[in-house]
């Protein structure tokens, strides 16, 4: 009766134990590769689903840019003129008088007066805003002259490029109006203020 009791002659043991444990192991395992499975074939066909968007949009644009082609073939040369100063019309919009008078008085020496201002064509040049122009100034000192376009290609701002001289006279002085050829790039970071904008609109008109 004593040696049945022993238990260090006959220990304890569990078989089933250990067997549970593998299959609660490969039932995890299999929830687990059934989630992937399921999460790849989802994000395959949402990728499936993006590329064929993009084809769709690639071949609408393709298909927007032919109509354009044929609207521009069909207009007559007084609609293709009017068609371009509507998109100069768009850009002179955004063109800031009030910056492009500060800057040209920056640059200007005090003996140089500007007489006449022409924009010819404002363009979008990568991300920065471009504006042809024609620039008449007058003066009596030359070097003064030199001096401003100096000014300008150094500013970052304008390239001048010189296109003539007209000597002018009248009763009492005789002076020169030069002509140039500018490309104004405006700088960010200069908002002029209505105040400034219609300080600069009366003086214009006076």
């Amino acid at each position: 009766m004593i040696a049945k009791l022993n238990l260090s002659t006959h220990p304890f043991r569990n078989r089933v134990l250990p067997y549970l444990g593998a299959a609660l192991l490969l039932v995890v395992d299999a929830f687990g590769a059934v989630f992937c499975i399921i999460a790849l074939r989802d994000n395959a066909e949402k990728n499936e689903l993006l590329a064929r968007s993009i084809e769709e949009r690639k071949g609408e644009i393709e298909r927007l840019k032919g109509e354009g082609a044929k609207v521009q073939q069909l207009l007559s040369p007084e609609q293709k003129a009017l068609l371009t100063a509507s998109h100069k019309l768009v850009g002179n919009k955004t063109f800031g008088w009030s910056r492009l008078f500060a800057d040209l008085e920056s640059v200007l020496p005090g003996s140089v007066s500007a007489s006449r201002i022409a924009v010819e064509n404002v363009y979008q040049d990568a991300d920065r805003i471009r504006a042809e122009l024609e620039l008449g100034v007058l003066s009596r000192d030359y070097p003064a002259v030199m001096v401003m376009i100096e000014n300008m290609n150094n500013s970052g701002l304008f390239k001048a490029e010189l296109r003539g001289q007209d000597l002018q006279k009248n009763e009492r002085l005789t002076f020169t109006e030069y002509t140039f050829r500018l490309i104004y790039t405006p700088t960010y970071g200069y908002n002029a203020s209505p105040e400034s904008e219609f300080a600069q609109n009366e003086g214009g008109t006076e």
